[in-house]
């Protein structure tokens, strides 16, 4: 039994606390008491807002020295010659200023002895830090919960927090039922970590359940509540009952707006998600950005462009969110000018560059046109890295970004470059992982570098324990393939441990096709259409292989082929970027406002270079010409990326570096006349097709006719 008794005659001033344990028999406070034989010591503990006072008896205390005349202060005596007071307020904040368990667990060891162990608002402060510290120990928290007999909703609501945190939506769940059947009312603060828990649980009956008792509880009009039902519905991708909760919320806040917006993008109703965004009456970047995100992971990249535009427009600050998402639709686009100047707004209002931004500005760049700039940016970040303090967030090179620009390399036909900074890599001690070796085997197989490429796939295994992948294959086959080494190529097909994906068989399709292989082709061929009956750039490749060798029935069963299954050939179109404007064109299309100028610079160029010896070719009977265009004399002279590049030459500055971007493989003509165009109108010509980019000047193309 705890006795206690009032004190006086001792000193009122608080008095800073030594490290547990604060004090023993023999000693050991900083304060000692005006009288020569107490020693006294005020602790940082905390007890149910009482004032208690820790008190050391170096001799036998005069209990009439004691009376009631200081209020606020009580003694408790526990046994032997100790005594403990605790300064309520002090303890509250030891507690919170815990950053250990080890600390932790003296300050419980101490409740436990005050006989606070029962507590709610004493333990509850015990299983804070447990559940939720980044430092603590749920396991503990637990222990300490399941020795309380009575829990209060603030101790549930901790305990559903920590569930949370560390990823178990099923208990969570559990522990809610259990609450309401210890007849624990729940308050506005229970219901957003359960309603999440179904979330993340798929949890739809509980879910309902939930938001019944919220219902029931009186909670219909607390936002956070109806925000987080609105949240799980989405995630039940229930939009009908999502919007229910919506509409009957009398003030719903950004987060609600931005909510629904992502569940209709999230589900592909990109229009609907559009009528929600512009009803909203306040707008704040998270919305613009869930917005912007919605177009362009839906590939309506000139729709992200024109709300960013509008978005600038209205003065609203771009926060990196935003910038990764237009600089992504930047790259779809291949809007280089666009992306530089997001890239020059990030860094004149210092937003922080973390791994994904920085690994987004890179790709940016590489797949933009502009290598230099990408390297440039590369190296800019690591340099800013290793002048920093290496715990800074300032600036943030991770893996993904010295993938990105091997990818980048890759992509230009770079291998040595690619090969250069992976060696650069191992040497600062970065630790590849297998996007890295995808990255780099695919730079070997776009630059002809056989033996490198099989250096790097066996020492993927050998020096980095990466067991190779159905990408790493594919890239092997593919490199193999374009040499013309099918033999090996099929070796290596047969030697893997998996049954090869569409990937891999169309690289060696693609293979056959640039070296004429009819009689693998067709069987390789058949086997991918099996594979992606509804691909239809698979069925064109089989096709444009037939009909190389002139088999024209052949290339009629393909065509039969496709109508009979439904299967829809892929248009092809080209974008270049004048004065931050994107213009897309389509083979033989007129609908530009400068077409009549247009056709007439394709004319000019087609008969400029023929003096130079081009004669057209008709190979790809396919290939970017639609149903509706085969009447159309010679269409191969009006393919897109010619049409990209007269309309370049009519509005861009002399001497101006020309970039396309094309959503299928360059054709053998249009390859042909972008190299004799770089030499007649003295003009480089960037361009990015649907696997690798194209560097074309004074009449050569950096993949050397290798692609």
């Amino acid at each position: 039994m705890l006795e206690i008794m009032p004190i006086n005659g001792l000193s009122m001033e608080p008095a800073k606390l030594p490290s547990f344990p604060y004090a023993t028999k023999n000693g050991g406070s900083k304060n000692k008491s005006r009288r020569s034989n107490d020693l006294v010591c005020i602790f940082n503990t905390f007890a149910v807002g009482l004032v208690y006072v820790c008190r050391f008896v170096m001799s036998n205390p005069k209990p009439n020295a004691l009376d009631s005349s200081k209020k606020g202060l009580h003694l408790l005596k526990l046994s032997g010659e100790c005594c403990f007071f605790v300064n309520s307020v002090q303890l509250h904040e030891g507690l919170e200023s815990c950053s250990t368990m080890e600390e932790l667990k003296q300050y419980h060891s101490q409740i436990i002895k005050l006989g606070l162990s029962y507590d709610n608002d004493a333990i509850g402060r015990i299983i804070k830090f447990c559940a939720i510290s980044k430092n603590g120990d749920l396991g503990y928290a637990l222990k300490v919960f399941d020795n309380l007999p009575k829990p209060d909703a603030f101790i549930y609501n901790t305990i559903f927090r920590g569930y949370l945190q560390f990823q178990h939506p099923k208990e969570c769940i559990s522990l809610y039922s259990q609450m309401l059947q210890s007849s624990v009312t729940p308050n506005k603060f229970s219901f957003p970590p359960v309603t999440r828990a179904c979330s993340l649980h798929n949890a739809i009956e509980e879910g309902k359940q939930v938001h019944a008792q919220i219902l029931k509880f009186g909670y219909s009009s607390d936002g956070f509540s109806q925000n987080n039902l609105i949240h799980m519905y989405v995630t039940f991708k229930n939009l009908q009952e999502a919007r229910k909760v919506f509409d009957k919320m009398p003030r719903p806040d950004p987060i609600s707006w931005t909510t629904l917006i992502t569940g209709y993008s999230q589900l592909g109703y990109i229009n609907e998600a559009r009528k929600v965004f512009d009803k909203m009456p306040e707008r704040n970047p998270v919305s613009w950005n869930a917005m912007i995100s919605a177009y362009v992971q839906s590939n309506r990249f000139h729709e992200a462009l024109q709300l960013f535009n509008k978005m600038q427009s209205n003065h609203i600050k771009l926060d990196k969110f935003v910038a990764a998402s237009m600089l992504s639709a930047c790259t779809k686009l291949g809007a280089l000018k666009q992306g530089e100047w997001i890239h020059d707004y990030i860094k004149r209002n210092g937003i922080q560059i973390d791994p994904k931004l920085a690994s987004t500005i890179i790709d940016m760049y590489c797949k933009c046109g502009s290598l230099e700039k990408a390297l440039e940016t590369f190296n800019e970040l690591t340099k800013s890295k290793s002048n920093s303090d290496s715990d800074s967030d300032s600036v943030s090179v991770s893996i993904s970004s010295w993938n990105s620009m091997i990818g980048g390399f890759a992509m230009h036909g770079k291998g040595d470059s690619a090969i250069d900074l992976f060696k650069k890599m191992e040497t600062e001690s970065v630790s590849p992982d297998y996007i890295t070796f995808v990255n780099l085997l695919s730079a070997c197989a776009h630059s002809g570098l056989i033996e490198q490429g099989r250096y790097y796939f066996k020492h993927m295994v050998e020096s980095h324990g990466i067991t190779p992948g159905m990408e790493h294959y594919g890239c092997m086959v593919d490199m193999l393939g374009r040499a013309g080494m099918f033999d090996s190529a099929i070796d290596l097909i047969n030697e893997m441990p998996m049954n090869p994906d569409v990937g891999v068989m169309g690289a060696l399709l693609g293979a056959c096709k640039i070296h004429n292989n009819v009689e693998l082709g067709e069987k390789i061929g058949e086997k991918v259409i099996e594979l992606e009956p509804h691909n239809s750039g698979r069925y064109v490749l089989l096709a444009n292989i037939y009909a190389n060798s002139s088999k024209w029935e052949s290339v009629a069963k393909i065509r039969k082929l496709m109508n009979d299954r439904g299967v829809k050939k892929e248009p092809g179109f080209s974008q270049i970027e004048i004065e931050g404007s994107i213009n897309e064109f389509i083979a033989g299309g007129r609908v530009h406002r400068d077409s009549k100028q247009i056709y007439e610079k394709v004319n000019e160029m087609l008969t400029s270079i023929k003096s130079m010896g081009y004669e057209p070719e008709s190979e790809n009977v396919l290939h970017d010409i639609s149903e509706e265009e085969e009447d159309v004399e010679n269409p191969v002279f009006y393919h897109s990326e010619k049409l990209a590049i007269a309309y370049g030459l009519l509005k861009s500055k002399p001497g101006e570096v020309l970039r396309i971007t094309k959503n299928l493989r360059v054709c053998k003509d249009c390859h042909e006349v972008s190299k004799l165009v770089s030499k007649c109108f003295e003009r480089e010509i960037i361009v990015r097709d649907r696997s690798r980019f194209h560097h074309f000047k004074d009449g050569v193309c950096s993949c050397n006719d290798y692609w």
